[in-house]
């Protein structure tokens, strides 16, 4: 365990950093679905999952786009995860063909639960900690377990005072 903060080996990302990591996520996965390379839909896990969706749609042009809500973060309790919102279960079947996109992939206990459900579809995400890496099929980044990830749509531009002297 360490005494550090969250913010103290922070990876901060802006929205053109994560629109490039989208972008090179689609260009891993064009041409690798397995109905002659295609896919047959994206989802989305919700929230942090929307931004690389939309992206990776877009890049692939997949115009089936549907999202999965789940609750994996609990103060209290980390171990635990439940489905808030399915994606529409014809279009799933058991996975074949669908790209699970999520930013991030942390202990892995969403995309374990999100996996059991699809056994057949392929898990992407932007970024990937250690721990969940056996979860995911794809990624383009590796950040270690301690570190934390600041998305662009978790912060806010604000004025930061000099180190030295006043304006």
């Amino acid at each position: 365990m360490t005494d550090r903060l969250p913010h103290e080996k922070g990876f901060h990302i802006s929205w053109d950093q994560i629109h490039r990591d989208s972008r090179a996520l689609a260009w891993r996965l064009d041409g690798k679905g397995p109905d002659g390379g295609a896919w047959r839909a994206v989802v989305a896990i919700t929230r942090g999952g929307m931004a690389p969706a939309m992206i990776i749609a877009r890049e692939l042009d997949i115009r089936t786009v549907d999202t999965i809500s789940v609750k994996s973060y609990d103060h209290q309790d980390q171990t635990t995860a439940s489905i808030l919102k399915s994606p529409d279960a014809e279009m799933m079947g058991d996975g074949t063909g669908i790209l699970v996109i999520d930013d991030l992939v942390d202990s892995g206990k969403t995309l374990e639960l999100v996996r059991d459900l699809y056994p057949n579809a392929h898990f992407a995400t932007v970024y990937a900690k250690p721990q969940g890496r056996p979860q995911v099929d794809t990624f383009i980044t590796e950040v270690s377990q301690d570190t934390w990830i600041f998305f662009p749509w978790d912060m806010a531009l604000q004025y930061v005072q000099p180190y030295r002297g006043k304006d």
